[in-house]
C-alpha cells in the first residue's frame, strides 16, 4: 500500500469519526425534538382543551355549551392516549345530557370530573414521557461520550504515531546520505513497509553499491599509480623527498634515506621540523629563504669518505579546485641534484684559470718593460710609426695586463679564499686613490668628476684595497659609458649605519632587461664597449664578503647609478 494511500485511509478515518458522531448527535437530537413534540401535540393540548371545558362550565350555560362543543371536537380528534378514548366518548355523552338538562348539577359535576379524568391522563402521560426523553438524553450522552473516546484514542494514536510513520524513514535517510557525503559508501537503508518508502530505499541502495564499486575501482587505479609513482621515484639516482601542506613528509625515495641516514618507518608520516631538529642536513634542506643565489642552493656533504655537493630545488605543487579561482598549495617537492662532477670542473677551471693567470704575470711584465725600454729616448729614437706601433702595444699589453689581474681576482673569488684586511678607514682616503687611479683616463676623454662627501661621514671597516679597487672599477666603467666631455657624479654619504659611495653617470643607460644580469660572470650588454664582463662581478664579491651590498639603477637613455654600502 502506498503512502498516498495511507494518508487517503488516514484522512477518511478522521473524516468517518466526523460523520459517525456528528450522525449520532443529530439522531438523538431528532429523537428528543420528536418526543417533546408529542408531548405538546398529544398532551398538551389536550390539557388545554379540558382546561377550557372546566372553565366554561362555571358560566353561564347558554354561554358556555358552544365553547365546550368545540373543544370536545378538538378532543375527540386528538385521542392520543390509553384510556383517553373512553373517557372522551363518556365526555360526549355526558356533555348531549348536559346540553338537554335543565341546570342538573349532577350531570355538571359528571362533565367536570370526566374532564378531569381525562386531564389525569395526559399529564401522567406527560411524566412518563418526559421520563422517556430523559432516558433517551441520558443514553443520546452515554453512547456520544463513548464513541468520542474510542475516536479520540484512536485519532491520538494516529496522531501521534502517524508523523513518525512518514518521518523516521526520512531522517533515516538523511543520516544515510550524510553517511554517503562522508564517503562511507558501506551504509544501507532496509524499510520493509511494501511503499514508496521501501522503493526509495532500494535505489539509495543501488546507488551506495555503485558509490562503494567506483570508489574501490578509482582507490584501485590510485594505488596502482601510487605504487608506479613510487617505483619510478625509487629508480631516480637523485635524492626527493616530499611534503605536504602541513610541513609532513609524504614520501622520500630510497636515495633520500641513505643521503639523510634516517630509516622510512623514522622518516615518513613525521613533521619534517621535528626530523629536522635531530637531523642538521634535513634543516638545511627544509630552510626557507631565498633561492635565487645558485650557489646558496649547493650543499656539500661527505659521502663514502669523499665531498659531494648537490643543487638543491623546491617545488611548490599547487592546484586550482574546481569552481573555484584561488590557488590552493597542497605541498611541496625537495630535489637534489648531484652536481659533483660540474663542481669539480669548475674547481679545475679555477685552478686552471689561477695558474695560467699567474704564469702570465711574468712574460706580460717583461713585455711592459721592454715596450717601456722601446719609447725611453735614452735607446733610441723612433719615428712616428714606431711610436704609433709601439703606444699601441703598450696599450694592449696593459690591457692584457688588467684582464690577467681580473682573472686572478676572479680565481680567488671562485674558490672562496678572498684575503681580506679589515680595517678603520676614511672614505675620503678611498675616494682620493680611486680619484688618481683614473685620472688620466678622465682627461684623455674630457670627463668632468664631481666629488660629493658629505660631512657626516666616518670611517668605515673595510678592505683599503679591494674596496678602493670596486670604485676604481665603477668609475672606469661610468667614464667608458659616458660621452665626449661628459659628466660623472661621485657622491658618499651616511645612511644609518653604512656609508654609501655611488657613482652615478648621464650615458646611455642599461634597459631593464639586462639589469638583473650585471652581476653574472662574463655577461656584458649588447652594443656596449668590449670588456672582460669580470668587473662587476668581482666587485660584487668584493663588498658582499665585506658584509656591504652593492646596487644599480638605470634608465635607458638617462644614465646609471651604481651604488656600494660599508658598515661604520
Amino acid at each position: 500500500m502506498s503512502i498516498k494511500t495511507k494518508v487517503a485511509l488516514g484522512v477518511a478515518f478522521l473524516f468517518a469519526a466526523i460523520l459517525t458522531i456528528g450522525g449520532i448527535g443529530l439522531h438523538y437530537l431528532h429523537e428528543l425534538a420528536g418526543d417533546t413534540q408529542n408531548i405538546i401535540r398529544n398532551n398538551y393540548e389536550t390539557l388545554q382543551y379540558t382546561k377550557r371545558i372546566l372553565a366554561l362550565t362555571n358560566g353561564s350555560k347558554a354561554f358556555s355549551v358552544d365553547s365546550i362543543e368545540q373543544n370536545i371536537l378538538r378532543q375527540e380528534s386528538n385521542i392520543t392516549e390509553p384510556g383517553e378514548r373512553e373517557l372522551t366518548i363518556k365526555l360526549r355523552s355526558i356533555f348531549e345530557k348536559y346540553r338537554v338538562a335543565e341546570n342538573d348539577s349532577i350531570v355538571l359535576e359528571q362533565l367536570r370530573a370526566t374532564a378531569l379524568a381525562i386531564q389525569d391522563i395526559n399529564l401522567s402521560a406527560i411524566i412518563r414521557k418526559n421520563e422517556v426523553a430523559q432516558a433517551t438524553a441520558s443514553r443520546a450522552s452515554t453512547y456520544v461520550v463513548i464513541i468520542l473516546s474510542v475516536f479520540a484514542i484512536l485519532a491520538f494514536t494516529f496522531i501521534v504515531n502517524f508523523p513518525g510513520y512518514v518521518a523516521n524513514p526520512i531522517i533515516q535517510l538523511t543520516n544515510s546520505i550524510k553517511s554517503i557525503a562522508d564517503k562511507n559508501y558501506e551504509e544501507r537503508l532496509h524499510f520493509d513497509r511494501k511503499d514508496e518508502f521501501e522503493e526509495l530505499a532500494q535505489a539509495f541502495n543501488r546507488m551506495a553499491e555503485k558509490l562503494d564499486e567506483y570508489e574501490h575501482s578509482n582507490l584501485a587505479r590510485v594505488i596502482f599509480e601510487k605504487r608506479r609513482i613510487e617505483a619510478i621515484i625509487n629508480r631516480m639516482t637523485d635524492p626527493v623527498l616530499g611534503l605536504d601542506e602541513r610541513k609532513k613528509i609524504v614520501f622520500a625515495n630510497d636515495q633520500a634515506l641513505a643521503f639523510l641516514n634516517i630509516p622510512k618507518e623514522q622518516l615518513v608520516g613525521r613533521y619534517a621540523p621535528d626530523v629536522a631538529v635531530e637531523n642538521d642536513l634535513l634543516r638545511n634542506l627544509i630552510r626557507e629563504g631565498p633561492t635565487k643565489d645558485t650557489e646558496s642552493n649547493i650543499i656539500k656533504i661527505v659521502l663514502d669518505g669523499k665531498e659531494n655537493y648537490f643543487s638543491k630545488e623546491n617545488i611548490t605543487v599547487q592546484y586550482i579546485p574546481t569552481g573555484e579561482k584561488n590557488v590552493a598549495i597542497i605541498g611541496q617537492v625537495l630535489l637534489l641534484k648531484n652536481v659533483t662532477p660540474y663542481k669539480e670542473l669548475d674547481l679545475a677551471k679555477t685552478n686552471f684559470i689561477a695558474t695560467i693567470s699567474h704564469e702570465l704575470k711574468t712574460p706580460i711584465a717583461s713585455l711592459q718593460m721592454c715596450t717601456k725600454l722601446l719609447r725611453d729616448k735614452r735607446v733610441g729614437e723612433l719615428n712616428s710609426e714606431q711610436g704609433s706601433i709601439t703606444e699601441t702595444m703598450l696599450d694592449e699589453i696593459n690591457r692584457l695586463s688588467k684582464i690577467t689581474h681580473e682573472l686572478l681576482d676572479l680565481a680567488q673569488v671562485e674558490t672562496g679564499n678572498i684575503k681580506l684586511n679589515i680595517r678603520s678607514v676614511s672614505p675620503r682616503e678611498i675616494i682620493e686613490y680611486a680619484q688618481a687611479a683614473i685620472k688620466f683616463q678622465a682627461e684623455r676623454k674630457r670627463v668632468a668628476i664631481t666629488v660629493d662627501i658629505a660631512e657626516s661621514v666616518d670611517n668605515v671597516h673595510a678592505d683599503m684595497d679591494k674596496t678602493t679597487w670596486v670604485l676604481i672599477n665603477l668609475l672606469t666603467n661610468a667614464i667608458r659609458y659616458s660621452p665626449e666631455g661628459g659628466e660623472i657624479i661621485l657622491r658618499c654619504h651616511r645612511q644609518q649605519n653604512a656609508i654609501v659611495f655611488s657613482v652615478q653617470d648621464f650615458g646611455s643607460g642599461i634597459e631593464a632587461k639586462f639589469k638583473n644580469r650585471l652581476f653574472e660572470k662574463f655577461f656584458q650588454v649588447p652594443g656596449t664597449p668590449s670588456g672582460t664582463g669580470l668587473g662587476l662581478s668581482i666587485s660584487k664579491e668584493f663588498i658582499e664578503s665585506q658584509g656591504g651590498k652593492i646596487t644599480v639603477e638605470s634608465d635607458l637613455g638617462k644614465g646609471s647609478l651604481f651604488a656600494f654600502e660599508l658598515s661604520v
